[in-house]
């Protein structure tokens, strides 16, 4: 029977809330895990591809085996077989006319940019050369000194990563971003080292499922929300969920968006910085139509499956087949302001608008594009408990401001994770995991006798 008193409860079941808690358990507290939803995996999905076989990734979908650590440690644990990011063939880029073509930037602006990022600190970028300035100037202002080709530039990099326009997030956080991403190439990169570099053939669904498998018993309670947050005093709390159990504990780790604070009722209140935080963050639109086809007619005519558009509503693709499963797919990214208009048309014209700009493009290059024999379409914010994808964004002003400044601070017994909050890979899966070993081991230095914290083994 689940115990209605532990040492600590883990609000979410992510991967940054389910590594919290093995880690908690592994250094010997009791620990109970409470998800709104009705399945573990926060931001990662994964589901058949098709008939004919394979999986389909909905959610986060890269990692790499060097500086994703982590994330390459949990799929040996698990056994997981990795798939190389395809990129070989021509990339196909449609401009602000609707034409299909292939571009080639300049790099005046993404030096520059690179040169600021790098100037920029990961754990207190609000001490960097220029902080204040680059935090008061949107990621557009920023761009615009340099040329108008630089703001288009700038907007499909926001869009690509982060779900958001130019125009919405600060150049501070902007630059903090990617350099948690060792740096702008190497965050868009498709190759050794980079953000997309591999693919994991069993679906990242696995690494929580798997976490969740190897926790105790009666330890992630789905179906879950938690409603109120009470604290009595110092080790001493009281959770409530929407079903009405209450369970008491010593510590909590919060592991949902920070955009997402305010479902929970505080008491006492959160501190005016963790409020503004959460008012202010907001997570981006995302949204993946991935189309499936009985055999990879893109690879056949030398495309490497990478398209990219100004205009909307897809914003980019990549080429997700895994040869193995007999799985070929084009998984299309749907961001943005475009991507929120495209969000409020009925299901199929979603499904028709999509595909016409997908065909229109790939016909350039193709005389013949088959019939998908599966469509799968999933929008991010239609998630009650998650509302956006892939990692909550600061506007101008705020990471320089005390709110800011606040992001991964404890409040009495609260301790705050989840991949917004991590300093490497933010945004991430590897991010999700730092920030979830980051926030078990803030408790277990509060709660585990020092004698007791040297035999400590981490899970990783």
């Amino acid at each position: 029977m689940a115990s209605n008193e532990v040492d600590v409860v883990v609000v979410g079941a992510g991967l940054s809330g389910l590594i919290a808690a093995t880690e908690v358990q592994r250094a010997g507290l009791s620990c109970v895990v409470l998800e709104a939803m009705d399945r573990v995996g926060g931001k990662t999905l994964t589901i058949p591809a098709s008939s004919q076989g394979g999986l389909a990734e909905l959610g986060a979908a890269w990692l790499n085996d060097t500086n994703q650590f982590y994330m390459y440690a949990l799929a040996k644990k698990f056994g997981f077989e990795l798939e190389v990011q395809r990129h070989k063939g021509l990339n196909l880029f449609e401009d602000s006319k609707g034409k299909t073509h292939s571009v080639e930037y300049g790099n005046e602006y993404l030096n520059e940019y690179a040169k600021q990022a790098e100037l920029t600190q990961l754990v207190h970028p609000e001490l960097s050369q220029n902080a204040r300035k680059h935090d008061n100037m949107t990621f557009a202002d920023f761009a615009k000194q340099f040329s108008p080709d630089a703001e288009l530039i700038a907007d499909d990099i926001a869009e690509t990563l982060l779900g958001v326009e130019a125009k919405d997030i600060s150049a501070l956080y902007m630059f903090n971003y990617t350099k948690s991403g060792t740096g702008l190439d190497n965050i868009l990169s498709d190759l050794k080292d980079g953000g997309q570099y591999m693919r994991n053939r069993h679906g990242n669904q696995n690494f929580s499922v798997r976490l969740a498998d190897d926790l105790k018993p009666e330890t992630v309670h789905l179906s879950s929300p938690v409603t109120n947050i009470k604290q009595r005093g110092q080790d001493s709390c009281i959770i409530t969920t929407l079903t009405g159990r209450q369970i008491s504990c010593k510590k909590v780790i919060i592991s949902i968006p920070t955009s997402l604070y305010h479902r929970i009722e505080f008491i006492p209140s959160l501190p005016e910085t963790k409020k503004d935080l959460s008012s202010s963050t907001r997570l981006g639109f995302y949204a993946k139509v991935i189309a499936v086809y009985e055999y990879p007619w893109w690879r056949q005519a030398g495309l490497s499956g990478i398209f990219s558009s100004v205009n909307g509503p897809i914003c980019c693709s990549r080429d997700t087949c895994i040869v193995g499963d007999h799985q070929y797919s084009i998984t299309c990214m749907v961001t943005g302001e475009s991507g929120k208009d495209w969000s409020r048309l009925p299901p199929i014209e979603k499904h028709k608008l999509t595909m016409k700009q997908f065909n229109a493009a790939f016909s350039t290059q193709v005389k013949h594009i088959p019939d998908p024999l599966n469509v799968i379409v999933h929008d991010w914010s239609e998630e009650p408990w998650i509302l956006g994808a892939p990692s909550p964004v600061m506007p101008p002003g705020l990471m320089t401001s005390d709110a800011g400044k606040s992001l991964r601070e404890p409040f009495k017994n609260i301790h705050f994770v989840g991949t917004e909050t991590a300093i490497i890979w933010k945004g991430y899966m590897e991010g999700a995991v730092r920030a979830g070993i980051r926030g078990a081991g803030e408790v277990i230095e509060l709660l585990v006798p020092e004698t007791e914290r040297r035999a400590f083994k981490s899970f990783l």
